[in-house]
């Protein structure tokens, strides 16, 4: 498996082809779009929620950057494309008296954007207090999550881990 450049904070990319795209993830939450009929895939490293206007970045924001991995996806395989998604991170941080940390406000908007275009979150590993990699295999859809002082853990269709121990 070859290794695609890393994505980086308000970055997104999206491929066709056996290859590794990967990201570090804290509070900002990866989303993993993957349609296993034509091999695309599509990761994006949001940092924000909701974006504030149609001239954001849109690999910034939860919202815009789901909307741009689809139109890039459809673009790149030619057709309709019926994917499914995976979401990592949303990490706590930064201990703050915030009713809702930034961290859980990226997971719940993924939730609800992903709800609301009828897209199927078939792995998980979100939440807690530590940092991850995300390593997603653009050859098969599966996603790697690497966290300090843990097993890597295997995000595979049918998974859905809530929360990671911290």
């Amino acid at each position: 498996m070859s290794a695609h450049p890393s994505i980086r904070m308000g970055e997104l990319m999206v491929v066709r082809d056996d290859g590794a795209l990967r990201t570090l993830l804290g509070s900002c939450v990866g989303i993993a779009l993957y349609d296993r009929r034509s091999k695309v895939g599509g990761l994006a490293h949001a940092v924000l929620p909701w974006s504030p206007g149609e001239d954001a970045e849109p690999g910034r924001f939860v919202d815009t950057a789901t909307d741009a991995l689809l139109e890039r996806m459809a673009a790149l395989a030619g057709r309709r494309i019926q994917p499914t998604a995976r979401i990592a991170g949303g990490a706590d941080m930064f201990r703050t008296n915030a009713p809702r940390t930034i961290g859980q406000q990226n997971i719940e908007a993924s939730e609800q954007v992903l709800g609301r275009l009828g897209i199927p979150i078939v792995g998980r590993h979100c939440g807690g207090t530590q940092g991850r990699r995300m390593i997603f295999d653009t050859g098969n859809g599966d996603i790697t999550i690497e966290m300090v002082g843990q097993p890597p853990v295997e995000l595979r269709d049918k998974d859905t881990l809530g929360s990671a121990a911290s």
